[in-house]
């Protein structure tokens, strides 16, 4: 087994149970990272032997772009999606994190993660 990470994929999105959060937005980061075998890909240098980041980074941006009033809600469908279109995946882990939440404190960012493993 082996391990792709893609650390602060940065977005910026509509998530949030505020009103004024779907309307004006925030900045966001993303971590992802995924289990899979490197076995073949370290052996051929060949990208269609192993997971292609580009591919993972797009899941990502395409899922941070659905609003959603909650941030474990984005986590499971960029984790479900992962599995789903790429069956060499077998668990996945993602971090979501708002940049200055409007929560009426000096706080710099919240974050959750969610860990999904093939079944």
């Amino acid at each position: 087994m082996g391990v792709i990470k893609l650390k602060n994929i940065r977005t910026f999105s509509y998530h949030g149970c505020l009103i004024e959060e779907g309307k004006i937005g925030s900045d966001y980061t993303v971590d992802l990272k995924i289990k899979t075998n490197l076995e073949k890909s370290a052996e051929t240098d060949h990208l269609l032997d192993t997971v292609d980041y580009v591919h993972l980074n797009k899941i990502v941006e395409e899922e941070m772009a659905i609003r959603s009033h909650l941030l474990e809600h984005v986590a499971k469908r960029i984790n479900i999606r992962v599995l789903a279109e790429i069956l060499t995946v077998e668990k996945t882990t993602v971090w979501v994190s708002k940049i200055n939440p409007p929560i009426g404190g000096d706080v710099e960012t919240v974050t959750i993660k969610m860990t999904e493993i093939r079944k």
